[in-house]
């Protein structure tokens, strides 16, 4: 599978242009996502220039590489690339509801191989259902 990832907000806290502390156990769950999972990583981020390299330096020095940055394969020119990434899923703290926390990213992707996730993400962290509203507002 391939799957994005966002640096700022996601790897890193936002400090943008600045790197923030890294998000705990950010950077140690990706490694085991590539390493135990096999997945490919995509870094997808708005940084360019300087700050992409400086990002991408971030996360070489602790370790993690990426099969490919702000783009969909290694060998796709930098000019002309498609301006959407083909990624089977994207964890980026801008997605609906944020980015849950890293256990939970790599334990659902370790007990859902093709990705596709049983959890309901209207489920509390036991597991049950929450109880249905009335309404679209809870009347």
């Amino acid at each position: 599978m391939f799957i994005a990832v966002d640096f700022d907000g996601t790897i890193v806290q936002h400090r943008y242009p600045k790197i923030g502390e890294e998000i705990p156990f950010a950077i140690d769950s990706l490694k085991l996502i590539q390493k135990e999972l096999k997945h490919h990583l995509i870094l997808w981020t708005v940084r360019e220039g300087e700050l992409l390299e400086e990002a991408v330096e971030y996360c070489k020095q602790r370790g993690l590489s990426f099969y490919a940055v702000n783009k969909n394969h290694p060998d796709d020119p930098a000019a002309g690339a498609p301006t959407k990434l083909m990624a089977d899923m994207f964890i980026d703290d801008r997605n609906f509801g944020g980015v849950p926390d890293w256990g939970f990213i790599y334990n659902s992707l370790k007990d859902n191989p093709g990705g596709c996730f049983s959890v309901d993400i209207f489920q509390n962290r036991s597991g049950q259902p929450k109880p249905k509203k009335k309404g679209l507002f809870g009347w």
